[in-house]
């Protein structure tokens, strides 16, 4: 388990097909402390560690076809910095919100405003796929971030310039493509709201 705050950005280095699978390599001195089977959010991805070679500061980790399929991992090639972030310790803070590291939907980056001392991004996303609500939590390439306005298939949010220079949002243009998970509450109303009701 997430909590969306992004520790740093890791460049990839190089990526391999296999088969329906990708393996992709990062550099980052955070691969001194990583450790093969550990989970680590990539763009609100969670990806698997399968191999680290800590001579280079780099580590391995393989996108699936589902993965491939759903988020915009695809798109990612050689110089990309990417958000990362480790499982949240059990002793440790909620300083974002609760994040699974399951993409649920690719956005679009709609409208990016300068508001001279932060950012507001308008985003859409296909329909159905998830549901948001002003003030609260979604997650944008793994950066958890406050919803300003929402709406049926898009929302707004305002980011702060230490987020928008310490993670890669701050490289987003109009047109971009980003990883969405809805918050995990609005998911289970969401899908509760499509069940047919419990006869007595």
């Amino acid at each position: 388990m997430f909590t969306g705050i992004v520790e740093d950005t890791a460049t990839l280095v190089r990526h391999e097909t296999e088969g329906t699978n990708i393996h992709y390599t990062f550099q980052h001195p955070m691969a001194q402390e990583l450790y093969v089977d550990q989970s680590l959010a990539h763009d609100g991805i969670c990806l698997t560690i399968v191999a680290v070679d800590k001579s280079n500061n780099e580590y391995r980790v393989t996108a699936i076809k589902e993965t491939l399929e759903r988020t915009h991992i695809w798109t990612w090639d050689k110089g990309y910095k990417v958000n990362l972030e480790r499982c949240m310790p059990a002793n440790g803070r909620f300083d974002g919100h609760i994040v699974q590291g399951h993409v649920d939907a690719v956005g679009n980056v709609d409208e990016i405003h300068d508001l001279d001392g932060s950012h507001m991004l308008f985003i859409s996303y296909p329909t159905g796929s998830g549901i948001t609500v002003p003030k609260g939590s979604i997650t944008i390439n793994g950066v958890s971030l406050t919803v300003v306005d929402s709406f049926p298939d898009a929302f707004s949010v305002a980011i702060i310039p230490h987020t928008w220079n310490k993670t890669n949002l701050g490289k987003l243009k109009q047109g971009s493509k980003v990883n969405l998970e809805f918050d995990i509450l609005g998911k289970y109303v969401q899908r509760m709201q499509q069940m047919p009701p419990t006869p007595l």
